[in-house]
């Protein structure tokens, strides 16, 4: 039977053309649910001038794309550039602007907050962030559910950008902080069991699992190897697809390449993205002459033939919730050799779709991706197993859960009744209270 369609508002800190997992994944989860018939507003950070001009002028999929259906909204809410990374976003404090007149004018059945730390001005500590619990206020005034989705290890970020010595300072009150953080919101989901017991200890409130982290696993596919970008080229590849940041550790990978180089001299490292530590990167890949290349920013059918071109995908980093790129590789059947930390112990099979090395051990990461380099017949098995591992994350799997629990979150709510669509096209839902 069908369901009646919500009034579904949706918050996010990123959106394209701010490059970033969330931003895809906003992109994809919004334009599924106008595609299911439910009626969407998107309140995401505008873009301006205070930004560098490539982030503007990304080739990503974006608003442009969702204006095409007739049951969507949006609004772009003021911004400055984060203190420590001056390419993506900050919500301006709410004195510059009311979440609580635009959901009033809306009138949602659900409110959905992504990143909810960094709506709040988590990522700066509040030194110019929202300042408070977005979508709060209208919520507990009119009853509305609320619900969070939790992308990123903040306290991990934190410590990266703030540096340890002031770190272990604030340490004592992180608890409180993510309590108070997370008890305003009716529900937070965690792509990622793994972060969902880190958090919870940290005193998380109200905080589930939920795979709502998905890709399409049509357009990311082994065929795309049509598309390689370097089809003259014929080394073992290695790839990592990622910002060029601090938290990514994506220095490590010139140490795992060195040691992997000096047991297969052909081996070449791709290093796609870009970020605050772009030129650092650079100079120092320079010492590795053609075997190390940073390719920089790569879109559409181009990275999609990377992901497929490469021979193996390495990912050094100890942050990730549930890691968009490493998704990817799977779905385009490359093996996936990662840091056994955050949620990548939860889509990397050991010895089936990849392998797990110990966390800041660039030795033993590149000694397990030479053990796949090495052994042809293991790589084309991994390959075949990488892609059929991942199809449990496909969007339309993910998001019928995340649909499921939209339901679930207003019933209990609201006490609300769902009927099937008439014929006459009337939604909406019947509430008695």
């Amino acid at each position: 039977m069908n369901k009646q369609p919500l009034r579904i508002a949706i918050f996010t800190s990123l959106y394209a053309p701010f490059l970033t997992g969330v931003s895809v994944a906003v992109h994809q989860r919004v334009r599924w649910l106008l595609q299911q018939g439910h009626e969407v507003f998107l309140i995401h950070p505008e873009i301006n001038d205070q930004y560098p001009k490539r982030v503007s002028n990304r080739p990503m999929p974006g608003l442009d794309e969702l204006k095409a259906f007739p049951n969507f909204s949006d609004y772009a809410f003021p911004t400055q550039p984060l203190i420590f990374y001056k390419s993506l976003p900050q919500p301006l404090h709410y004195r510059h602007w009311s979440d609580t007149k635009l959901l009033e004018k809306f009138q949602p059945d659900i409110i959905v907050v992504e990143e909810a730390a960094q709506m709040r001005g988590f990522y700066s500590l509040y030194l110019q962030g929202y300042g408070r619990p977005i979508g709060m206020e209208y919520a507990k005034r009119t009853r509305t559910p609320i619900i969070s989705l939790f992308h990123t290890d903040i306290v991990a970020y934190i410590q990266y950008y703030l540096g340890n010595q002031f770190f272990n300072f604030i340490r004592p009150i992180i608890p409180f902080l993510i309590k108070q953080f997370s008890e305003v919101y009716d529900v937070n989901l965690f792509p990622s069991r793994e972060q969902l017991v880190k958090y919870k200890q940290m005193k998380s409130q109200r905080s589930e699992y939920l795979p709502f982290q998905g890709i399409d696993c049509q357009k990311f596919n082994p065929a795309n190897i049509s598309y390689n970008p370097i089809p003259d080229d014929h080394r073992p590849t290695l790839l990592f697809v990622g910002r060029i940041t601090a938290e990514k550790n994506v220095f490590q990978l010139l140490d795992v390449y060195s040691a992997i180089a000096a047991k297969i001299p052909d081996v070449h490292l791709v290093i796609i993205g870009s970020g605050p530590q772009d030129d650092e990167l650079r100079r120092r890949a320079e010492e590795f002459k053609s075997g190390v290349t940073v390719w920089g920013e790569s879109h559409g059918t181009e990275l999609l033939g990377w992901y497929a071109r490469a021979d193996v995908f390495v990912n050094a980093s100890v942050t990730e919730n549930f890691c968009t790129t490493n998704t990817e590789a799977l779905a385009s059947g490359t093996p996936v050799v990662a840091a056994c930390a955050g949620g990548n112990p939860e889509q990397v099979l050991p010895g089936i779709s990849g392998f797990l090395a110990e966390p800041n051990n660039p030795t033993d990461l590149a000694h397990k991706v030479i053990s796949i380099l090495e052994n042809p017949d293991l790589k084309e098995e991994m390959s075949l197993q990488a892609r059929l591992s991942i199809l449990e994350f496909d969007w339309s799997v993910c998001m019928e859960k995340v649909e499921d629990k939209l339901y679930e979150v207003v019933r209990a709510s609201k006490n609300v009744t769902f009927s099937p669509v008439n014929p006459a096209g009337i939604t909406g839902a019947s509430i008695s209270e």
